[in-house]
């Protein structure tokens, strides 16, 4: 018997993932000196990620992503092409494609001790808030016509130890949760 690449309950999961990211989009604090302002954005996305899978972690942060673009105020009740677009969109778009890849790089760890929670932490950094910054920071420098060392001290540095307290945050709560719920079980 065929099954199918996308299921039903895959697409709920994905739907309830998206609810969230939505959510804890409105957890923000505006900083006075950056036009980045501390979000959990990322937090929800390396949740995501982790738990659904790289598949429906992506989906379900790109359907995020894809109607923001459209202009539903879906990430701290904005939306549209200003925001896309703006100083912090560069994180914006990176956002469904860290959640492939934390998806992907949680879904070959194996075990769940401390090993396992280290990889996990890894990866929830790396990909769930370094990658972030890949584009983030540039399209930051771009579009406030600063240099990349500004954008830097603009939109990076100030950031690194709240992200990593998110990374161990989602690490915690992921290395149970797959133990109880692994992706596999949305196919």
């Amino acid at each position: 018997m065929k099954t199918s690449a996308v299921t039903v309950r895959g697409l709920t999961f994905s739907a309830m993932f998206a609810a969230l990211l939505v959510v804890l989009s409105f957890v923000t604090i505006y900083t006075g000196f950056s036009p980045v302002p501390i979000t959990l954005q990322n937090f929800a996305v390396m949740l995501a990620g982790a738990v659904l899978g790289a598949r429906y972690g992506l989906i379900s942060v790109g359907t995020v992503v894809v109607l923001t673009a459209l202009g539903f105020p879906l990430l701290h009740g904005a939306g549209g092409p200003g925001l896309i677009f703006g100083p912090t969109g560069g994180f914006i778009w990176a956002y469904p494609l860290a959640a492939f890849f934390i998806g992907y790089f949680v879904n070959r760890i194996k075990g769940h001790g401390i090993f396992s929670f280290l990889l996990l932490f890894i990866v929830m950094l790396a990909f769930g808030s370094l990658l972030l910054y890949v584009p983030g920071v540039p399209w930051l420098a771009y579009s406030a016509k600063i240099s990349l060392g500004k954008a830097m001290v603009l939109g990076c540095y100030p950031y690194l130890p709240g992200d990593a307290i998110k990374a161990l945050a989602a690490a915690l709560i992921v290395l149970p949760v797959r133990k109880l719920f692994p992706a596999s079980r949305l196919m």
